[in-house]
């Protein structure tokens, strides 16, 4: 049975801050979210580059919208029980959008929603070229975002983008300020040398999210050794997204040079395992239970 959201959301909290670097993988779908949640995690991450490279075949420059994020967050609500930390990107416009954002997103189903720093649109974190709001807007962005949720336990993740355009001590001040402003957990994107990744999380003293973009400006560090650091989460955004879209082109590329393709382990999973996923024996139940009987 799953928990409460109040419940689910202040569990999750006391996970965070117990700071021992939470593996989060990114989902884009209910599908993908039902496959990391069989796979073990405890927590799953709604990635906006995901929902714009899978849904749109766009890259990630803001072109996923509120009402988007909001309904695909319900989907997977209604998909898994574990804490759902929602990308919500500049919060769509000023802080009275990102007052609306917050509201919508927590009715959909977030656990935490994470606002950056970036002009509107934004820029993948690890592409060239971004720009950030200043400081004092993003301030009261978050301010808005923590008086519009009705769950105090309702996370608000502040991301800056800083580092890669005016250094990594701007990317710390901002965190600070960030931190006043009300912010519970910090997330310093596109941090370039272990040095610094292995400095953050006595810098500032709140939770921190480290983001591992396969292929990204990040170094990658095995979680024990961010646990030890004291991160509050590692965010995989991507994985399940390029690791996808590494199985399609390996299945189909055989199914296209072989004219077929069969039911092989290492192309495709079993017709039976794609049932399980999707929950079809429950509907059996139910189709059952429901159904008419001659009287």
């Amino acid at each position: 049975m799953s928990l409460p959201s109040t419940e689910r959301r202040g569990a999750f909290r006391s996970l965070v801050e117990s700071r021992r670097a939470l593996l989060v993988p990114g989902t884009f779908n209910a599908l993908s979210a039902r496959v990391a949640a069989d796979a073990g995690f405890a927590a799953l991450y709604i990635t906006g580059a995901g929902v714009t490279n899978m849904f749109l075949g766009l890259p990630d420059l803001g072109f996923v919208g509120l009402h988007e994020m909001a309904d695909h967050t319900a989907r997977i609500r209604d998909a898994v029980d574990l804490p759902l930390i929602v990308d919500a990107d500049t919060g769509y416009g000023n802080a009275l959008n990102v007052r609306h954002a917050v509201r919508t997103l927590e009715r959909a189903g977030a656990d935490a929603i994470q606002l950056e720093d970036q002009v509107n649109p934004k820029k993948c974190g690890h592409f060239a070229g971004k720009a950030v709001i200043s400081t004092s807007e993003m301030v009261g962005k978050l301010h808005a975002a923590v008086d519009a949720r009705e769950d105090p336990n309702l996370l608000i993740v502040a991301r800056t983008d800083t580092c890669a355009i005016q250094g990594f001590d701007a990317a710390i001040e901002r965190g600070h300020r960030f931190a006043e402003a009300g912010a519970d957990v910090l997330f310093i994107e596109a941090v370039e040398t272990i040095e610094e990744m292995q400095r953050l999380p006595a810098l500032i003293d709140k939770p921190q999210l480290i983001n591992i973009v396969i292929g990204g400006k990040t170094p990658t560090l095995p979680q024990a050794r961010l646990a030890e650091l004291g991160f509050g989460m590692v965010l995989y955004a991507n994985a399940a997204l390029q690791s996808a879209v590494r199985g399609m082109q390996r299945a189909l590329n055989v199914l296209q040079d072989a004219g077929r393709l069969d039911e092989d382990p290492d192309l495709v999973v079993p017709f039976s395992e794609r049932q399980r996923l999707v929950d079809k024996p429950l509907y059996d139940r139910l189709d059952e239970k429901y159904a008419a009987h001659d009287e």
